[in-house]
């Protein structure tokens, strides 16, 4: 220690050769009664040693690590999610590794995690983007090579086997893909760019996993505790969510009443159930005797495989009443059902679920919007998504002033205020009555005269008169 300096209890400074290093010892621990005592060399100087040793001793007595643990970012995040990966369901879990393989690991895994800033994050941020879009455009690719190749074999296009090997997807993928562009259902704009949801996401991960960073030791604070997550675009210029008119919705059920699954169809249509949840209803859930529906387990897809979950959230868990009409057709599918279970002997599965086929193996939910598309197809109207009929549901009980209350309930969101502000503004027409009522009120005070131009005469003063300001 230089002879200029007064000594610091807890401090120790000294030379290593031509370098500087520096020990500091901190309280002991309350449980414990250890003490942590950190050091550190490599410092050109003995005054810039000084001046970190100060720093971590006030660090350690802060109850926060004198030093940022040395580890690259992959390395951390592999860690981190080895460490919570117990209480994450499986479809975040898939997710979260999906963002770290596809978003972080190319980008900011080779960096060491101490050299991660809010500047880092906020460039990261902005490239994901701008051109963040890693997997490419498989059905754009596919779309292509069909309309390049669709005067071949006297205009019934390319086989599926040879657009499947031109553009590096499976044969089912293809084949799907020609159904859709036959029927019309062309690919939507690619874009190379990752959506704000999308980066607000990859945002949402690096909080989560950078908190626990600093409570861990590996960070003294978070740098995405103050980053610029990108917005997304005002609502009213994101593009209307599709749904079905009631006739629209009638054409597709006249089909879709026609198919082996007709009650889930028709359940489908009646309660707004999601696509995981009418994967996941099985027959002791259902009492057909009173009408009721517990909606409890659902069937979910993650890594492109079907996994049994226990819903989306606490509110997803619920009972509805079903109406007569589809109460009539899930007993036509449940006496459908036993009739294949006793026709297939003591092999068939006990699961008890309904969306099975004709051996008992449950639908992959994939395949449920792949059976759903072709009824749609079929139908000729015009083309939403199976998740689309759940808004087309909401939508039409709100045009039809449906207790918001209620309709949550019956949905399964965690509070009113989601449904409203999801479907208030989506619904149209809803103030039809409204404007009816009032124009027809306005429409009558004109033509009493309850509304028109007084006289110039019977002008009502707007100040005093020249009587009042004028001499007396």
């Amino acid at each position: 220690m230089s002879s200029r300096r007064k000594p610091i209890p807890g401090i120790t400074v000294y030379q290593l050769k031509s370098s500087w290093a520096y020990r500091v010892t901190g309280p002991p621990d309350p449980v414990t009664g250890q003490r942590k005592r950190p050091y550190k060399g490599g410092f050109a100087t003995e005054d810039e040693a000084w001046r970190a040793a100060l720093d971590a001793q006030r660090l350690l007595e802060d109850g926060r690590p004198a030093h940022t643990k040395r580890i690259r970012v992959e390395a951390f995040l592999n860690e981190w999610l080895h460490t919570i990966e117990p209480d994450l369901k499986e479809t975040t879990l898939q997710s979260y590794r999906d963002i770290i393989n596809f978003y972080l690991r190319p980008t900011i895994g080779p960096r060491w995690l101490g050299e991660i800033t809010v500047p880092t994050l906020n460039a990261l941020y902005r490239r994901l983007l701008d051109s963040g879009r890693l997997k490419g455009d498989a059905n754009q690719r596919m779309y292509n090579y069909w309309l390049e190749h669709q005067s071949e074999r006297d205009g019934r296009g390319p086989r599926s086997a040879e657009i499947a090997a031109a553009c590096g997807t499976n044969l089912n993928a293809a084949r799907e893909a020609v159904r859709r562009y036959r029927r019309g259902r062309i690919p939507q704009e690619y874009a190379a760019g990752l959506s704000p949801k999308s980066v607000k996401n990859v945002h949402v991960l690096l909080h989560k996993a950078f908190s626990d960073a600093v409570a861990w030791g590996y960070l003294r604070s978070n740098p995405a505790e103050h980053a610029v997550v990108p917005r997304a675009r005002r609502r009213e210029r994101t593009p209307a969510r599709r749904v079905w008119t009631i006739e629209e919705l009638g054409r597709w059920l006249t089909v879709a009443l026609q198919d082996r699954f007709a009650g889930m169809w028709l359940l489908a249509a009646t309660t707004g159930m999601r696509r995981s949840e009418l994967a996941g209803v099985r027959r002791e859930m259902l009492d057909l005797e009173t009408g009721l529906l517990r909606v409890e387990d659902t069937r979910v897809v993650v890594g492109g495989r079907s996994h049994h979950s226990d819903g989306k959230s606490a509110a997803g868990r619920r009972g509805i009443s079903l109406d007569t009409f589809t109460r009539a057709e899930l007993v036509k599918l449940v006496e459908l059902l036993d009739e294949e279970r006793a026709a297939f002997g003591r092999d068939y599965p006990v699961h008890g679920l309904l969306m099975v086929n004709e051996e008992g193996r449950p639908l992959h939910p994939d395949t449920i919007t792949t059976r759903f598309n072709r009824l749609v197809d079929r139908a000729g109207v015009p083309h939403i998504r199976l998740h689309d009929v759940r808004h087309t549901y909401a939508t039409l009980a709100m045009d039809l002033g449906i207790d918001p209350k209620m309709l949550s309930d019956r949905i399964g969101h965690a509070n009113t205020s989601v449904t409203l502000q999801i479907y208030t503004h989506r619904s149209a027409g809803r103030d039809q009555a409204m404007a009816q009522t009032l124009g027809e009120m306005i429409q009558a005070a004109i033509g009493s005269g309850l509304l028109t131009d007084p006289s110039p005469d019977q002008s009502p003063a707007t100040g005093p008169s020249d009587a009042q300001t004028g001499p007396s």
